[in-house]
């Protein structure tokens, strides 16, 4: 019964990437291609990792978490509005986690590439965070929101309470919530400019 409540997560995920995608596919969003790249490389690392730990339909936002930014990463090749420069920040958080990838394979076990994939997806998330609190506008929070859903999903399906199964999910649910602040953030201020100024 559980994992049809995490499909259901990896639906919703689906559905609000979609709107993300749309946007990025009419030049609204500006995806940086380096954290959308590497997004879709960490969870599938730990996709087969918690897998080979034994971990079951708990895997299956994982999954979705990496390649749903993939399609995002494509998509901000089709319009030329979509494009985000890269600067060096850019690079060295790309470089340090693809280092971490490469570590996962050398090491091979599977809490140590969990731990990995959340370091190297960290790394490969931070230009997008600092992105989307010094420019909000563009980003949009659609994406960063039904992820938060999809990876909440994942604790329906936990068998075993432990660090392959509860890692990633955790990391996902804190990494697109601070994201999702990020990009609001000042539509939040603003709210509450107007209704309590007292409040600023």
């Amino acid at each position: 019964m559980y994992q049809y409540l995490v499909i259901l997560g990896a639906a919703v995920n689906l559905i609000g990437t979609s709107f993300y995608i749309r946007r990025t596919l009419r030049g609204q969003n500006k995806p940086n291609r380096v954290t959308y790249l590497l997004w879709s490389a960490a969870p599938m690392i730990a996709t087969g990792a918690g897998l080979s730990a034994g971990a079951g339909w708990a895997t299956l936002p994982v999954f979705a978490s990496g390649f749903i930014p993939f399609l995002v990463f494509l998509a901000s090749f089709y319009n030329p509005q979509a494009y985000w420069k890269l600067s060096a920040l850019d690079y060295v958080c790309g470089a340090f986690s693809v280092v971490s990838l490469i570590l996962w394979m050398i090491v091979k076990e599977p809490n140590a590439a969990i731990a990995l994939a959340i370091i190297s997806d960290g790394l490969a998330g931070m230009p997008t965070l600092i992105k989307s609190w010094k420019f909000p506008e563009t980003e949009s929070a659609s994406g960063y929101l039904a992820a938060i859903f999809s990876a909440g999903t994942s604790f329906a399906a936990i068998k075993r309470w432990n660090f392959s199964e509860l890692a990633f999910p955790i990391y996902l649910i804190a990494m697109c919530s601070a994201i999702s602040f990020a990009v609001l953030h000042r539509k939040i201020l603003k709210y509450f400019s107007r209704t309590d100024g007292a409040l600023l």
